[in-house]
């Protein structure tokens, strides 16, 4: 609105001017090369207008001709940069395709029409590496790191291809490499890192996660958890050699993770060694509240120098207590009743683990239970024979492989703490031994001519294992594959089967089923459960258990 205002009073001033100039009288008189010419102002003034109207257009005219040639390769330089942009857009869809030929055209074109745009490298890498062309893309990627905008990506570039040709020393380098051009790289700083647990470089290791949150590549939690693992790590390398340097390093990482469970564990067992159980069992407790774990159970049981077994039962029982019907508990306060000579302690708190679907763990004590208590090594044989088909235990679990023990990082891809407790997924659901088939037929084909005991069938069962082992079967529950389980053999068919018989006396002639004259040879009861093993342990090798070893039975 203002400016249309100010329009109408700019033509009005105009207009007042014109007229006030042709009211007056007066004629403007011009004497050139000896001719006069008169005319009127207001001729004048518009004469002088129109003249300047015209130079001005000559001015004009003479420098867009001078300027044509710059102005005409600019418009050219616009129109190949935006068929460059098309060619790569329309590229990179291609390669979001798959469609590689298509790729190849457009990256060509790209090249022709913008050869030095950060997005052609691109584009014409990520083509050969659609095309498996390995060193083209490797060129492409190098040609990057001329530029400073395109340095990071080159790197980036240049560290897959080194991954993919298992080049570890070269992708190292440019990691680190990458880590000092840009310290907020988060792939950079991570194949750092990496590579520093891969070797057990502890200390390199804490000065990269101090680094990745100085740059904020990791938030405040991560880097807690993280320092916790790696001063873990350097705790359990000096627990032996240096108990004091380890004490210290695994306090510092218990009160940054506190229920990271190897921080607690050796924490807790260095506070037991200098008579601090009080402290040492606060550790445990933390820890065993957020993860119960046989190790924590071990260590709290043994937190004070002196106690006699009974009291270790009721230090397990009070520990048992604080994560109530909890597996890990219960096999705990069993393992302490076990070794304290509480039996009936020992059944009950199995019964609430074995009456559903128990693990191979849970089988292992019910049989040591049934060998120590009453001698049953028939009904133990049982049990043993169950664990060879039960679930697996939760085991330190990372990319795929299971462990024994913890350990900081994974050994396939150095990733920190990767390990977890867990049940391998392999396992989830119990795969289906052929040992089941050969025991379930055995008792369902039982008959009362000529009885076979059920604990002749497990060391029957058990020579199998040399046969080369069957491919892993596909995860399934074990019920359903499985018929219901019968009862186990009585007590004295069992202890004819264990116990070595007095000579027999001379059988009738008719006798259709005569006593064989070679018996299975069975190795001595005090090896025979292995019960201070971990529950993958099958024991000591002899020539009549070594079968017993294998993976196929034992998941070992």
């Amino acid at each position: 609105m203002i400016r249309v205002i100010l329009f109408l009073v700019l033509l009005a001033a105009l207009a007042f001017g014109a007229a006030w100039i042709a009211d007056q009288p007066g004629s403007v008189s011009i004497l050139w090369l000896g001719r006069r010419i008169e005319f009127e102002v207001l001729t004048g003034l518009v004469a002088l207008l129109v003249g300047a109207a015209v130079v001005m257009a000559v001015i004009g005219l003479l420098r867009w001709l001078i300027a044509s040639p710059a102005m005409a390769a600019r418009a050219l330089r616009r129109r190949r940069r935006r068929k460059g942009s098309e060619a790569v857009s329309r590229g990179i869809i291609a390669i979001g395709a798959g469609d590689r030929r298509t790729a190849e055209r457009h990256a060509a074109e790209a090249e022709k029409y913008a050869p030095d745009q950060p997005l052609t490298l691109l584009l014409k890498a990520q083509t050969a590496q659609l095309a498996g062309d390995r060193t083209g893309a490797e060129q492409a990627f190098r040609a990057m790191l001329g530029s400073q905008e395109t340095r990071l990506l080159g790197l980036r570039g240049l560290y897959v291809e080194a991954q993919r040709r298992a080049d570890a020393g070269a992708a190292r380098s440019i990691a680190e490499e990458a880590v000092a051009e840009s310290p907020s790289a988060g792939w950079a700083a991570q194949a750092v890192l990496e590579n520093q647990t891969l070797g057990g470089d502890w200390d390199g290791a804490l000065a990269s996660i101090e680094k990745q949150y100085s740059a904020r590549v990791i938030d405040k939690e991560q880097a807690k958890r993280r320092r916790a693992v790696l001063l873990t790590a350097k705790a359990v390398a000096l627990e032996d050699r240096d108990p004091a340097a380890a004490k210290a390093l695994a306090v510092e990482a218990h009160g940054l993770a506190p229920t990271l469970v190897p921080a607690a564990v050796v924490a807790g067992r260095l506070y037991a060694a200098d008579g601090d159980a009080r402290k040492a069992s606060r550790v445990i407790e933390t820890a065993w509240k957020a993860t119960p774990h046989p190790d924590l159970a071990e260590a709290y049981a043994h937190a004070r120098r002196g106690d006699s077994r009974l009291d270790e039962l009721k230090r397990v029982e009070y520990l048992a207590r604080l994560v109530p019907s909890h597996p890990e508990g219960l096999m705990a306060v069993a393992r302490a009743a076990i070794d304290a000579g509480e039996f009936a302690v020992a059944r009950r708190a199995l019964d609430e683990i074995t009456t559903g679907r128990p693990t191979q763990r849970a089988c292992l004590l019910q049989a040591e239970i049934s060998a120590k208590e009453h001698g049953d090594h028939g009904r133990a044989r049982e049990w043993m024979a169950r664990a060879l088909r039960a679930a697996r235990d939760p085991v330190w679990t990372a990319d795929g492989q299971a462990s024994d023990v913890w350990l900081p990082a994974s050994p396939i891809t150095g990733r920190l703490d990767a390990f977890e407790w867990k049940v391998p997924v392999a396992e989830i659901g119990g795969p289906v031994l052929q040992v089941d088939d050969v025991l379930a037929d055995h008792h369902e084909a039982e008959q009362p001519v000529a009885p076979t005991p059920v604990i002749d069938m497990a060391p029957a069962a058990i020579e199998l294992a040399p046969e080369p082992p069957p491919a892993p079967p596909e995860p399934a529950p074990v019920e359903a594959a499985r018929p219901q389980e019968p009862e186990p053999a009585p007590a004295p068919q069992v202890e004819t089967a264990v116990q070595p018989p007095a000579p027999p006396p001379a059988e009738p002639a008719n006798d259709p089923a005569p006593a064989p004259t070679t018996r299975p040879k069975i190795v001595p009861t005090e090896t025979v459960f292995p019960m201070a093993r971990p529950p993958d342990d099958p024991g000591p090798e002899t020539p009549a258990s070594a079968p017993a070893r294998r993976s196929s039975f034992f998941g070992g």
